[in-house]
């Protein structure tokens, strides 16, 4: 019998091989390191979306009961100013019912005509990413939601 030859990779392909890898990882990793603002502009937008239907839904639960002072969502009394959330923590953030983890809450003062913000947490500039809650001024009027992510 004739001893086997030994086989592996040459010296030259391992460099060929590990040039392509630096060439791709050139590339690709500029491109996952924008999608950690990307995510957080997302979740802002979800966040801005959570709260319009929140406050539909607390304008409709207050049309329905003929309640314009406070609505019960999911188990808590929810303070409306012109049958909408309020800015308040008993409001806007008592009928979004979310356990802050992802976002820093400021309540509008007053409640019945500030502004409340959500911040995103871990933003570059926390004040350029976030949604804004404004009840509305005057019975018949929407709220004024503002997402702003510049800052993510």
């Amino acid at each position: 019998m004739t001893p086997s030859k030994i086989r592996g990779f040459t010296l030259i392909e391992l460099v060929v091989v590990i040039t392509i890898l630096g060439i791709l990882a050139a590339f690709a990793i500029p491109r996952f390191i924008s999608l950690d603002s990307t995510a957080r502009a997302a979740t802002v937008n979800g966040m801005a979306g959570t709260m319009r239907s929140a406050a539909a839904l607390a304008r409709g639960m207050s049309m329905a009961t003929g309640n314009a002072a406070s609505v019960t969502m999911e188990g808590n009394p929810v303070t409306l100013a012109n049958n909408y959330p309020d800015a308040s923590g008993a409001g806007i953030d008592k009928a979004i019912n979310y356990t802050l983890t992802d976002f820093t809450f400021a309540a509008g003062v007053p409640a019945a005509t500030g502004t409340a913000t959500y911040q995103r947490v871990g933003a570059s500039v926390p004040a350029n990413c976030q949604v804004s809650y404004t009840p509305p001024a005057v019975a018949g009027a929407a709220p004024a939601i503002l997402a702003v992510t510049g800052g993510c």
